[in-house]
């Protein structure tokens, strides 16, 4: 990756306590010099939807798997125009606000700002500025709320808060040196992504044919009368899962119970969603996704947690072995069961039906202690990809604060070779976004 470690000629304390030097001939103004509130309605709500999160700031949300809430009706929604800055009031202690590069619609519950007067900021460059660490912090700060989940970071709030303002076109050269940097960094991540992907292709087509064809590859087979599965070991059972399991969908919970960190896991169906101070199940247990374009998911739970309305929570019956079972569901692929409606769904009655192939309890164990042991490798390298894009990312936030905030002079820079644009959003790629985030539109934010 391309690096440069110039520092400027001379400094000035800044204003923001976290900030102990900013360059001398910069700009610290508070943001009501540069911006105000706008609030702009559209009246057929027919514009753009854009999707305000903390992992890709303001997007389509057409470009997005978003499972959330969707209105029967957009009319009376803030527009917000490129250039405006929109923010997440209910989550910007998140960091979920942005630069808006559209035109389109947002939620009424958030804010919109434009600026006073054209060409004080290069488009890009507040995108950058203000989802930094040390900005989000301020948010914190600046919000008034009991606890997090209720943290609320009003107008007035937002306007007080100074911004930098380097010249306009040495913003230029900011914004293009994070693009490049940003675009060899997604070629990284796209690379240790794809290799995650392959590990876990080999490791699930080894799992999936010990739970579906067992270990001894000369045992007599017989048809097991399911499309999907193919002929299975002659002595192993074929048993519909309400006869293997007890499932039920989990409990609803709001945005607004879950929290950052707290004494009790909330999964839903793609996995941890945040914490919360009570639970609904201890013990151990099989989640299925139920909801959204990734419903069928399989993940696991144990100990103390909530399972949100967004999981069907699976409880094997005491004869059968949880790992096994486990990912019997994983191969049965049970999203090809959902119905399609505005958002993808299981129904628990319809999957209680399905059958699978059950072999005795000791071959379960036995089969459960072989993947283990044969994808052990596996797991260890996938662990060590996915530590190497988490150093990745902090690299990259690390590197952006230090240019945005004038730790580093990119004023002589310029790429060695032309370098592509990529398809895919850096933010998509280096958060390694999913569709449960926290700061993402939902009922409860689009309906405070």
């Amino acid at each position: 990756m391309m690096e440069v470690s110039n520092r400027y000629g001379s400094y000035q304390k800044g204003k923001h306590p976290w900030l102990d030097q900013i360059p001398s001939h910069w700009l610290e103004k508070r943001a009501k010099v540069s911006f105000r509130e706008v609030d702009e309605k559209s009246a057929e709500g027919n514009e753009e939807l854009l999707s305000v999160s903390h992992m890709t700031g303001v997007t389509p949300r057409s470009q997005k798997n978003v499972t959330m809430f969707k209105a029967a009706s957009y009319a009376g929604h803030k527009l917000c125009r490129p250039g405006d800055i929109v923010i997440n009031t209910m989550w910007a202690w998140m960091g979920a606000l942005g630069e808006s590069h559209h035109t389109g619609i947002v939620s009424p519950a958030y804010g919109v700002y434009r600026l006073h007067r054209e060409g004080t900021f290069a488009p890009g460059y507040l995108d950058y500025l203000l989802r930094t660490r040390a900005y989000i912090s301020e948010y914190i700060c600046q919000s008034t709320g009991i606890r997090s989940s209720r943290l609320r970071l009003y107008p007035d709030k937002f306007l007080r808060i100074p911004l930098l303002q380097p010249p306009l076109e040495e913003q230029h050269s900011i914004v293009s040196y994070l693009h490049a940097q940003d675009r060899q960094i997604a070629k990284l991540i796209r690379s240790k992504r794809r290799l995650i992907e392959l590990l876990n292709e080999q490791k699930q087509t080894t799992i999936h044919r010990a739970v579906t064809r067992g270990l001894n590859l000369d045992v007599p087979l017989k048809p097991s009368g399911i499309d999907w599965l193919g002929d299975v070991p002659a002595h192993w059972s074929l048993l519909s899962l309400k006869n293997l399991a007890r499932l039920r969908s989990g409990d609803s919970i709001t945005s607004f119970q879950i929290e950052e960190s707290g004494e009790f896991p909330v999964y839903g169906g793609n996995g941890l969603r945040g914490y919360t101070n009570s639970y609904t199940h201890q013990g151990e247990y099989v989640l299925i996704g139920r909801q959204g374009a990734l419903c069928g998911n399989i993940n696991y739970a144990n100990g103390k947690f909530w399972a949100s309305e967004h999981a069907v929570v699976a409880n094997p019956l005491t004869k059968y072995n949880l790992r096994w079972f486990g990912e019997v569901l994983r191969a049965m692929n049970l999203n090809q069961y959902s119905q399609s409606a505005a958002q993808p769904g299981l129904a628990v009655e319809r999957i209680k039906n399905l059958c699978a192939p059950v072999p005795p309890i000791d071959e379960q164990d036995t089969i459960v202690r072989f993947f283990e042991t044969e994808t052990a490798s596996l797991d260890i390298t996938i662990n060590a990809t996915e530590h190497e894009i988490a150093l990745i990312r902090e690299y990259r936030d690390r590197l952006i604060s230090d240019v945005v905030t004038g730790q580093i002079d990119v004023r002589g820079w310029q790429p060695a070779n032309p370098i592509p644009e990529d398809e895919e959003s850096i933010d998509t790629l280096v958060n390694n976004e999913d569709d449960s985030e926290i700061g993402e539109d939902d009922a409860d934010d689009e309906h405070p």
